[in-house]
């Protein structure tokens, strides 16, 4: 192979690099802020604010586990992508008004993490529950 060559192929498979990191990383913030949800009565529904802007912010989330859950998400774009979320684990898929702030209402969860993502897979948050 001749220079050119050598170089098209150092370039496609640095530009693919880049595509799989850009897809499959991990998720944005992690080991950086976490938030965590203020302590409350025995009963009653922890309550977590995320703000939805190019991500979710915080993306990790940190719960007490056997508690129910009240997550608030604002969505503050009107990108395609963030107009939809996921929860797999609780069955959860709804739509994100832009804008606007959505209450999800999640039951008491046992200890684990449960991953959360848009509706494109793009934007990735978790729930960890202790």
């Amino acid at each position: 192979m001749d220079l050119t060559q050598w170089l098209v192929t150092i370039g496609g498979l640095a530009l693919a690099g880049a595509v799989l990191w850009y897809f499959f990383a991990p998720v944005a913030g992690e080991g950086a802020s976490v938030g965590r949800a203020a302590p409350v009565a025995a009963g009653a529904p922890q309550s977590v604010d995320v703000v939805v802007e190019g991500g979710y912010s915080p993306a990790t989330i940190a719960l007490a586990a056997g508690q129910p859950t009240r997550l608030n998400f604002t969505r503050q774009e009107d990108s395609d992508c963030s107009a939809e979320l996921l929860i797999p684990d609780f069955h959860i898929r709804r739509e994100l008004p832009a804008f606007q702030t959505t209450t999800i209402e999640l039951p008491a969860a046992p200890a684990g993490t449960y991953p959360f993502t848009c509706g494109m897979g793009m934007l990735k948050g978790r729930l960890v529950v202790t």
